[in-house]
């Protein structure tokens, strides 16, 4: 028989348990870690805060460019004014008409006491925009059946009178701190008063293009000289990058000078734009003779400057396809050529949209190099082809940037908006595009 002995009630059988004590050293490892969290979480929100600072600084000076202030005036379209000779009324003479007298006029029965003034005469005159006489003639050549009528016309206002009627000039300063005296202000409020101030949509921003009146200018001519210069941009750049991404990661040899040209291709990349710029400036323009300030030249500019990005890109996307796509095909008797075309390329393709996009968002947003091969000239006409004068949006915005009155610190602000606006979309489209078609292997 054997003897058993058990331990009391409520005292364990083995070896008391210690407390668990950390280390100094594993204390201070996560004391490091805790603190480079927090640095980390305190750089994110320095950045996101810095960005919503740039932002809302834009917004807030850019949003009131999208609208204007117009004032409703009783025109008279007098037989006399605008078919002094007599006769029949033909379109020659009705394009030669004095339309600027016409709104003068009308401007003169309501402040009859500042006609009597030269200088308040000319302040009186100051209220519309400068184009006002353009807008009646193109009403009446639009519809001659006006003459002889009188109809009540929306006039778009002047900048300084539209900038005040926004509330960016403080009518309580002293007349001399101010850019509208105290009698253009009594006639603002003249004709707020009887109802004929209104804020209408500004929609001649987005359809006309550059003015030396900020309330006409639009960046309708930049947009589409922008359009025609990405084209130009992704017709030379897209399949020049691509096929120079397969070659060099499916065919060529590895050498020297193989590894000479992925090193230069690295380094271009680096490259400050203004230099595609000179290079653009002493190839394109002053060797082959492009036309100075056109999409063409500007296209081929930003290509040079978009090819090391696409290159890279194509070629890392080439290389993220598994080996053993390339070994099936080539055991199922598919040429090396196609092996790539037929199956390497369509893999990679998302990887490469990608790029391109990524690449054209770039170029989108270059001056410098456009600034050297003068695409910096005032362009008031929308360009119709690839050889036509043309800027485009971030030169447009530099040289409103430069313009003295208040109404383009608007414009300038609005433009960015609209620059960034296409800037997030094309990165949208990358990321989707990544996101949709995206293999994982």
């Amino acid at each position: 028989m054997t003897d058993t002995t058990s331990s009391p009630q409520g005292e364990s059988a083995g070896p008391a348990r210690r407390p668990l004590t950390i280390s100094p050293h594993l204390a201070k490892r996560y004391a490091r870690e805790r603190l480079f969290r927090t640095l980390g979480l305190a750089s994110v929100a320095t950045a996101g805060l810095i960005l919503l600072v740039l932002v809302g600084s834009i917004v807030s000076k850019g949003y009131s460019a999208f609208w204007l202030h117009h004032v409703d005036l009783t025109i008279e379209f007098s037989v006399d004014e605008l078919n002094p000779d007599g006769g029949p009324i033909e379109m020659e003479t009705l394009q030669k008409a004095n339309y600027l007298g016409l709104v003068r006029d009308a401007l003169k029965r309501e402040f009859p006491d500042a006609a009597s003034d030269r200088r308040e005469r000319r302040k009186l005159y100051g209220l519309v925009s400068p184009n006002a006489d353009i807008m009646l003639r193109n009403m009446v050549l639009n519809d001659p059946s006006l003459v002889g009528t009188t109809q009540t016309v929306s006039f778009k206002m002047s900048d300084d009178m539209d900038t005040f009627a926004k509330g960016f000039i403080d009518r309580d300063l002293p007349e001399s701190d101010r850019r509208v005296t105290d009698a253009e202000i009594k006639w603002h409020d003249h004709f707020e008063a009887e109802g004929r101030v209104h804020v209408a949509f500004n929609i001649d921003f987005f359809t006309k293009g550059d003015s030396r009146e900020p309330e006409e200018a639009g960046i309708y001519g930049a947009l589409i000289g922008s359009i025609l210069t990405l084209t130009v941009t992704l017709l030379v750049s897209f399949p020049v990058g691509v096929m120079a991404a397969v070659y060099l990661e499916e065919f060529a040899p590895k050498n020297r000078f193989t590894d000479l040209i992925e090193v230069n291709i690295n380094n271009l990349a680096a490259v400050p734009s203004i230099v595609f710029g000179l290079l653009g400036l002493a190839v394109f323009l002053n060797f082959f003779g492009l036309p100075r300030s056109a999409p063409l030249a500007g296209g081929l500019v930003l290509a040079l400057m978009t090819l090391p990005t696409i290159i890279i890109a194509s070629r890392s996307a080439l290389k993220a396809v598994p080996p053993s796509i390339r070994e099936a095909a080539l055991g199922l008797g598919a040429s090396p050529l196609q092996v790539v075309t037929h199956h390497v390329l369509p893999l990679a393709m998302p990887g490469i949209l990608t790029g391109t996009i990524i690449g054209m968002a770039q170029a989108l947003g270059e001056t410098a190099p456009l600034l050297m091969i003068g695409m910096v000239a005032f362009i008031v006409d929308v360009p119709q082809g690839f050889t036509d004068p043309a800027t485009v949006l971030p030169v447009q915005v530099y040289i409103w940037a430069d313009s003295p009155e208040r109404a383009f610190v608007e414009k300038t602000s609005a433009a960015i908006m609209v620059l960034l606006g296409f800037l997030v979309l094309m990165n949208a489209i990358a990321v989707l595009l990544r996101k949709r078609f995206e293999r994982r292997w």
